[in-house]
């Protein structure tokens, strides 16, 4: 009798051996690892990579003036940034890492580049922006380049048109009375068209020269930087520089066909010239 309870018993749990085991109450409940708080999927940047800024809108500059922003794009590149000026933390550390970058960039602002941030705040002032474009220039310090760094406010309707077209997506937090917003900057060409995103508060000194020379039409920069650009591609999705392997590795093989091809000239003449002392 005990022998057919422990048979009826194994025949009974085979079944369940075989099913998935019941989820706790607790793991239905709790939301995905990942998943974004229905507040911030309002924050971030949808590329629009060649796509312009509307150089027409109506801004004004530090010193008050009503200006169009297409005043700002001339015949060179533009780093371009939207931060607002009174950010007590995350703005401050884009511009502050944009202008360390910048500083060890091999280009000088107002010669090969020019910087605009746009506040989209439209409680920003005149007076806020100057004194946010003394901090820095400061920090990137170079004072003669102040003229070519231009801090900019404007209107709600201007903030929406440049911040619609650049992607970039913000909101009011009523509870913390301040902006949560994206972090990064973005590469624009002498037409204000759109050619590079890089994100987060840190800029690769690396990366932005490359797509400086990019966004310039390679109007600047030296042979060094070409052969950086064969070796590496913009990644759109990371926002980033990443190595082409297969283009390295053709670089290598022509610089390794070229050596060998002056080492054997080199004996040659060596050759040519010992049977000429002969």
């Amino acid at each position: 009798m005990r022998r057919t309870f422990v048979l009826l018993g194994l025949f009974l749990a085979i079944p369940a051996l075989g099913q998935p085991a019941m989820p706790s109450p607790v793991r239905e409940t709790t939301p995905p690892a990942r998943e974004v708080p229905t507040p911030l999927k309002n924050v971030g940047y949808d590329q629009k990579l060649g796509a312009s800024l509307p150089l027409s809108t109506l801004v004004r500059d530090e010193a008050g003036r009503t200006v169009r922003l297409g005043e700002f794009f001339t015949r060179r590149p533009v780093v371009f940034a939207l931060a607002y000026f009174r950010c007590p933390m995350l703005c401050n550390v884009v511009l502050d890492d944009l202008a360390a970058t910048l500083k060890i960039v091999p280009f000088t602002a107002g010669k090969d580049y020019d910087v605009v941030v746009v506040s989209f705040d439209p409680q920003d002032t005149a007076a806020l922006a100057a004194a946010k474009k003394n901090e820095i220039v400061a920090r990137y310090g170079k004072r003669e380049t102040a003229p070519a760094w231009h801090f900019l406010t404007a209107g709600p309707e201007s903030i929406a048109a440049i911040t619609r077209a650049v992607g970039f997506r913000y909101y009011w937090d009523p509870e913390t009375h301040q902006f949560a917003h994206a972090a990064g900057i973005v590469l624009l060409t002498p037409q204000g068209r759109i050619s590079r995103y890089f994100y987060g508060v840190e800029f690769p000194a690396r990366d932005v020269r490359l797509g400086l020379v990019e966004a310039s039409g390679e109007r600047i920069g030296s042979a060094v930087d070409q052969v950086l650009l064969f070796c590496f591609h913009y990644n759109p999705v990371i926002g980033r520089y990443s190595a082409v392997i297969m283009n390295i590795v053709r670089l290598g093989g022509a610089v390794t066909v070229i050596g060998l091809l002056l080492l054997v000239v080199l004996l040659r003449l060596r050759e040519s010239h010992a049977l000429g002392r002969a």
